[in-house]
């Protein structure tokens, strides 16, 4: 059955990635909201799961072929937003770029040392976060992608 731990289950999303260019699949920790309607809220920065960030509400049902709780679709959206990064100048630190964000109140999940995803609350202004990015990007420091950006971040 499903992994759980207390009122906390693992969720399966299974994707195209366009940064991975090929199909993929991505667990995420989720608390539960209603189990017996399917509802959980996502308690994890997806790393490469487009169109879903933290705190998003989603519908999810146990999938005999995956033998787990498998993502369905998105029920409310936590009007958070999901950036990703990669750091393509090597000589950079990718912890002191991260820290960089987190000033401007962005929480991040660091996947290894070439490659990280943040996480942009809902009330942050995303536009001093979006011109350190563009600002790194033109440098030649990282290139970023924005697979799930809330209409209150455009």
């Amino acid at each position: 059955m499903a992994e759980q731990h207390d009122d906390y289950v693992k969720i399966l999303f299974r994707f195209y990635s366009n940064i991975l260019e090929l199909h993929t699949v991505e667990t995420m920790w989720a608390k539960v909201v209603d189990a017996g309607k399917g509802l959980f809220k996502i308690d994890s920065i997806p790393f490469y799961a487009p169109l879903v960030a933290s705190d998003d509400i989603v519908f999810a049902e146990y999938d005999d072929s995956e033998q787990m709780l498998t993502y369905r679709k998105t029920v409310e959206s936590s009007g958070n937003s999901t950036v990703q990064v990669v750091l393509i100048d090597k000589t950079k630190d990718i912890n002191s770029i991260r820290e960089s964000f987190e000033t401007l109140g962005c929480i991040s999940e660091k996947f290894n040392d070439d490659y990280f995803s943040m996480e942009i609350p809902a009330d942050n202004n995303y536009q001093p976060i979006k011109q350190q990015l563009t600002v790194l990007e033109d440098k030649g420091t990282i290139s970023y992608a924005e697979p799930c950006l809330s209409e209150k971040h455009h």
